[in-house]
């Protein structure tokens, strides 16, 4: 995928910015992910590849160096992404004083909860295998003030959402399930309703066919239904955007991938 703004530079060679999973060709792009992406660039993103790309392609030769030396020098290197955004001049002194801001609000986050939110992007940016591999990681964890059951659920929702997007419904199924018996969120219980009515080899079992009341059930069919209609146009995809957002009520960003894309996505978790 790549990030088209409005300024081009005359790049011959884009830079691949893994985490993200964009091709970046301008000083304007650069600096658009970084700015808007902090968690998925705080660390590891400036490397020598990157300082290559800002000598050779961007003519950002004088700033690599200064990069460089710093990187070299044992100062901060939280310094080093506020630098790019000013020397861009895209952002103004009091955006680049709010990243700043930003970032030192994210390094106070609990390691868990700083986890789950680069996951919870990587999923908004749909790179479903990347972000099912920090979930698991996280669910290894031992509890402690952060890392509860409600964490535990949560965190097992979203990798239940990763699977669904890739339409792998029985490992979505066994994780939803795994979500659901940490805390019993009845949201978990709709979404596992809805695979078996996705895939008719996946069965409630005794336990989820008595909390799934005739009522309930009734009360899932409507929204699948009116699910379907909204995806009338874009059929199996948007349904699945619809019935399995990652969290209630929580919108997601970025454009929608191909299949073909998740797929390339499943083959990382492996």
């Amino acid at each position: 995928m790549s990030l088209l703004l409005c300024r081009q530079e005359h790049v011959t060679h884009p830079y691949y910015a893994e985490e993200l999973g964009l091709r970046l060709s301008s000083t304007q792009e650069l600096a658009y992910v970084i700015y808007h992406y902090p968690l998925l660039v705080l660390d590891g993103f400036v490397r020598e590849s990157l300082l290559d790309f800002m000598r050779e392609e961007l003519g950002q030769g004088f700033l690599a160096l200064k990069i460089d030396q710093w990187m070299k020098s044992g100062e901060n290197p939280d310094e080093i992404l506020p630098m790019i955004l000013q020397e861009s001049d895209y952002y103004t002194a009091q955006e680049v004083a709010h990243y700043r801001q930003q970032m030192t609000d994210l390094r106070g986050k609990h390691p868990a909860e700083y986890r789950r939110m680069k996951a919870d992007e990587l999923f908004s940016m749909r790179q479903y295998g990347r972000a099912v591999k920090i979930y698991q990681e996280l669910l290894e964890l031992p509890a402690d003030e952060v890392v509860n059951e409600s964490f535990r659920s949560r965190v097992g929702n979203n990798i239940g959402s990763c699977y669904a997007r890739m339409f792998r419904y029985d490992k979505a199924f066994e994780a939803y399930k795994r979500a659901y018996s940490a805390d019993g969120n009845p949201e978990i219980l709709r979404k596992i309703y809805y695979l078996t009515r996705l895939d008719p080899d996946l069965r409630l079992g005794e336990r989820f066919k008595a909390l799934a009341t005739p009522e309930l059930k009734n009360g899932w069919e409507r929204e699948m239904e009116s699910a379907r209609k909204r995806a009338e146009n874009s059929v199996q995809v948007r349904q699945l955007d619809t019935l399995f957002a990652q969290e209630q009520a929580q919108r997601e960003k970025g454009e929608m991938k191909l299949i073909k894309r998740w797929k390339q996505e499943y083959r990382t978790m492996a």
